[in-house]
C-alpha cells in the first residue's frame, strides 16, 4: 500500500499523462480532414467511415483505442497491475484519456463521444471480458450482418459481463466511464436539436 502523497502524486502524473494521450486529433491527423464539420462533426471511427472510407476509418478506430489502452495501462502498471489493491488508477487514466477526447487540448477542446477511446481502455483494463463480448460480437455479427448493430449492442453488453466475471467495484469504474460518453452523446443531441431550431 502507498502513502497518501505517493498516491496523490501517481494520480496527478496518471491524469496529466492520459489527458494529453486523449488529447492528440487521431482523425484529423490519419484523414487530413476536420470531421467536426463534416457528417455527424464526431471525429471518430463511424464518421471517419462516412467520409473516406473503411481502411482509414479502421486506423482512427486503431488510434483513438491505441489512445485509451496506453493511458490506462499506465495507471495499471503504476498501480502494480491488474490484481493490485490501486486498480482504480488504470480507470482514472482511461477516464483521463476520455475526456482529453472529448474536449482535446490540442484540438481548441471540441472533441469526440470517446468511444473508440473507451474500448481500447476496457480491453487494457478487463481483458478477459473484453475478450467474452468480442466473441459475443462476432456472433451477433454474423447473426444480424450488421457491424454497427453488433457493436453497439456489444458496448452495452460489457458491463453486464464484468459484473458477472468481475463483481460489482470494477463493474461501477466502467459505468463512470460510460457516463462520459453518454454526456457526450446528450451534448451533440442538444447542439444539433439548437442548430435545428435556429435554423427553422
Amino acid at each position: 500500500m502507498l502513502a497518501p502523497v505517493e498516491t496523490a502524486g501517481l494520480i496527478v502524473v496518471v491524469i496529466v499523462v492520459g489527458y494529453l494521450l486523449g488529447s492528440i486529433p487521431v482523425a484529423r491527423l490519419i484523414t487530413g480532414r476536420d470531421l467536426r464539420i463534416e457528417g455527424d462533426r464526431n471525429p471518430g471511427y463511424w464518421n471517419a467511415r462516412s467520409a473516406v472510407g473503411e481502411r482509414r476509418a479502421a486506423l482512427v478506430l486503431l488510434g483513438d483505442a491505441a489512445k485509451g489502452a496506453t493511458a490506462a495501462g499506465l495507471g495499471l502498471l503504476l498501480a502494480g497491475g491488474w490484481q493490485s489493491d490501486q486498480w482504480w488508477l488504470g480507470y482514472i487514466g482511461a477516464g483521463a484519456a476520455m475526456i482529453g477526447h472529448a474536449w482535446p487540448l490540442f484540438d481548441g477542446f471540441r472533441g469526440g463521444r470517446s468511444v473508440g477511446s473507451f474500448v481500447g481502455a476496457v480491453i487494457m483494463l478487463a481483458p478477459i471480458v473484453a475478450l467474452a463480448v468480442l466473441m459475443t460480437m462476432g456472433v451477433l455479427w454474423l447473426l444480424t450482418r450488421s457491424f454497427t448493430t453488433a457493436a453497439r449492442i456489444s458496448i452495452f453488453m460489457f458491463p453486464v459481463a464484468q459484473l458477472i466475471l468481475e463483481g460489482p467495484y470494477r463493474t461501477a469504474a466502467t459505468g463512470c466511464l460510460m457516463c462520459i460518453i453518454g454526456l457526450r452523446f446528450v451534448m451533440a443531441w442538444r447542439q444539433d436539436a439548437a442548430e435545428d431550431h435556429g435554423a427553422a
